[in-house]
């Protein structure tokens, strides 16, 4: 009987301990490729950015003191980070590409417009195709969109 009991005690511990290490493992290759990118944007101090959130395989990070943006995308299909310094523009708007038939959001793009130049600066921020849950995350994306929306303007406004 208390052989039968630590046999499953052992198989339920492995259960467990197996997924939580591949996320650790995932959290901590996560954590080093969003270092080493804000080192390459900021070499003498990476830590600068002093606001950084993740959601849907994307990061957003932002030194609001010396107001600069980084957007990580880290998609299986396309990895790829785009920053931006925030002094060079005037403002920041989000652009909604739906489907004509629908609501179904296709893209969203984040829109700034250059100081000096009639010029559009657009950093990609979702895509439809690239999108495993389809509309559920295209709704989460959004959200998140906005939210950042609000903290990039009020970067450039300073």
């Amino acid at each position: 009987m208390e052989t039968s009991v630590t046999i499953i005690g052992i198989v339920i511990a492995v259960i467990i301990a197996i997924p939580v290490y591949f996320a650790a493992r995932s959290s901590a290759t996560n954590k080093s490729k969003i270092l080493n990118i804000k080192k390459k944007f900021n070499p003498t101090n990476p830590q600068g950015f002093d606001l950084t959130e993740s959601q849907s395989n994307k990061t957003l990070t932002i030194d609001q003191k010396h107001r600069r943006f980084i957007l990580m995308n880290f998609n299986p299909n396309q990895q790829e980070s785009t920053f931006l310094d925030l002094k060079s523009v005037s403002s920041c708007k989000l652009v909604l590409t739906t489907d004509c038939n629908s609501d179904t959001i296709l893209k969203i793009d984040f829109e700034f417009q250059d100081k000096e130049t009639p010029r559009k600066i657009t950093i990609p921020f979702y895509d439809f195709d690239d999108d495993r849950i389809k509309q559920i995350s295209a709704y989460q994306d959004h959200m998140f969109a906005k939210k950042w929306l609000k903290i990039i303007q009020d970067s450039i406004s300073r």
